[in-house]
């Protein structure tokens, strides 16, 4: 279990985190809001590379603003971070080894094979000669993702895990961390509502460094709920539609003349309840 107190956080004069409070279990959590909602920043907190300025957090009884501690937790996390590195001139093989050294896997044998397996689990088997430099985009997300995932981490922290991934990658991913989520804590940041509609039992809207909705993607459908309409023209008093495959408009809001009601969606929800702010 993971207890988030009172979070803050703030750049100059932009308060990045504002009192957020915030329990989490086991399962897969999906975060969502728009630029500049603190989830980055959220889940830096929670990786241990950046220190909050005010409240606490408590993950697995552990306090990471305790130095023995931090160093303690961290053995027990993999994070994916929103820009991840990584050495061009490394082999993939030797990148995610080089990471399993300084994640402590000291026995050679058992760190390659720990290094083979994770590279399986995210498909690069056959590039682990390539150098990163030769990868492709989606190829060095996956890779990144393999480090995390090193050791079976109980906390896994993935922030906009699906940037750059191909449709059959991205069904493999989802494959991946909803097995994962089964036995240990998934939060993931992303803008793809489909992923928090495909995989997330739990999704939590944040806003301005707080938490402005937390549910299942079935209850933040919910919040369109009557107000997604389909007309064969577009609306003249909304702003917020947009033409479909089969030619008809989608509305959200209040309905145009002669158009049908139709069921919402994860991104109706999302748009409904940030309005503008979305």
């Amino acid at each position: 279990m993971i207890r988030i107190k009172q979070l803050t956080k703030t750049y100059g004069a932009k308060r990045a985190l504002d009192g957020l409070d915030l329990t989490l279990g086991a399962g897969v959590t999906g975060l969502l809001g728009p630029n500049g909602a603190g989830k980055t920043t959220l889940l830096r907190c929670l990786a241990t590379t950046l220190a909050p300025d005010g409240g606490a957090v408590d993950a697995f009884g552990l306090d990471p603003a305790d130095r023995e501690q931090r160093t303690t937790l961290r053995r027990r996390l993999g994070y994916l971070p929103q820009n991840p590195g990584a050495y061009p001139h490394f082999t993939a093989f030797d990148l995610v080894d080089y990471v399993a050294i300084l994640k402590e896997l000291t026995d050679r044998e058992h760190r390659h094979a720990e290094v083979r397996r994770v590279l399986a689990e995210v498909g690069l088997t056959d590039q682990a000669a390539t150098k990163v430099r030769r990868l492709s985009g989606g190829m060095r997300q996956r890779l990144a993702l393999a480090q995390a995932l090193l050791g079976e981490p109980d906390l896994l922290i993935l922030d906009e895990p699906t940037v750059g991934l191909d449709p059959e990658q991205r069904m493999v991913f989802r494959a991946l961390v909803s097995r994962l989520g089964e036995s240990r804590t998934v939060v993931l940041s992303t803008h793809q509502t489909e992923d928090v509609a495909a995989l997330c039992e739990r999704v939590v809207v944040m806003r301005d460094g707080r938490a402005v909705f937390d549910g299942t993607p079935g209850e933040l459908a919910a919040v369109a709920d009557g107000r997604v309409w389909l007309s064969d023209t577009p609306p003249a008093t909304s702003e917020l539609f947009w033409r479909t495959a089969d030619g008809r408009y989608r509305t959200l809001g209040a309905p145009p003349p002669s158009a049908d009601p139709t069921a919402p969606g994860v991104e109706d929800g999302y748009l409904m309840l940030l309005g503008e702010a979305a």
